[in-house]
Formats: structure tokens, sequence, C-alpha cells
């Protein structure tokens, strides 16, 4: 699937994936429905706003994420973001084990992805 948002290397990437091949579509799905550019930052499929980055698709054995780059200053009124290492600051995760999953909560995630984005006009 290609539309004018999506990039050639973030294709590359999720055509060589070895695990998560349909997640990460769905969720990248999912992000670009928010409005936010596709660019391919350490590896991995990371999505901005005016430069800034708001999330990125990681991919571990047990799980796959959307880690929100200045998730600790989400309201997480779901209670859905963990913080993924002791040492991580404002990073926050989201984590699925599953497609099922990101269909699922696809308007949770958008809802996430949009407060990401206004903490990020605001300047926090």
């Amino acid at each position: 699937m290609t539309n004018s948002r999506t990039i050639p290397k973030v294709d590359e990437f999720i055509n060589k994936a070895q695990k998560w091949k349909e997640e990460y579509e769905r969720l990248r799905n999912i992000i670009l429905d928010c409005e936010l550019t596709e660019e391919l930052k350490w590896g991995k499929p990371c999505y901005t706003f005016e430069k800034s980055n708001i999330v990125i698709i990681q991919g571990f054995k047990e799980y796959f994420a959307l880690m929100f780059f200045k998730g600790a200053l989400l309201k997480d009124t779901n209670g859905i973001l963990v913080k993924p290492g002791e040492n991580s600051q404002a990073q926050r995760q989201i984590r699925f084990t599953n497609v099922q999953e990101t269909v699922s909560m696809e308007s949770i995630v958008k809802a996430y992805i949009s407060e990401a984005i206004d903490v990020e006009k605001s300047g926090l």
C-alpha cells in the first residue's frame, strides 16, 4: 500500500520485517490518518509534526509498540501508556501483541496521537 504520504524507506522496513508485518502496516495506516509526516529514524518508522517527533513504531520479541516521545505529558485516560524502561524520562508506549488489538484500539490510538500533537503545538 503506498499513498502520497508514505515513503519507500518505511515500505522497505515493513517488507523486511520478520515479525509484526501486518501489525506495522495497520498501525502505520492509523498514524497516517492523523496527518503526521512519515520518516525513517533510528531504522524505524517515525512520525513527525512540523519536524518534531511525535511517535515511533517499535518491534520487540513479545510485543510491538507505538512509542510517544512526550508520552509522560499525555493524560492517559485509558491507563494504557507504559514506561519503556526505568530510565525513560518522557517516553511512553502503547504495547500490542496482535493486529486485532490495533484494530480495536484505533480510535483510542488516534485520540492519543491527537493529544500528542496538541502537546507539541503548545510547546510543552
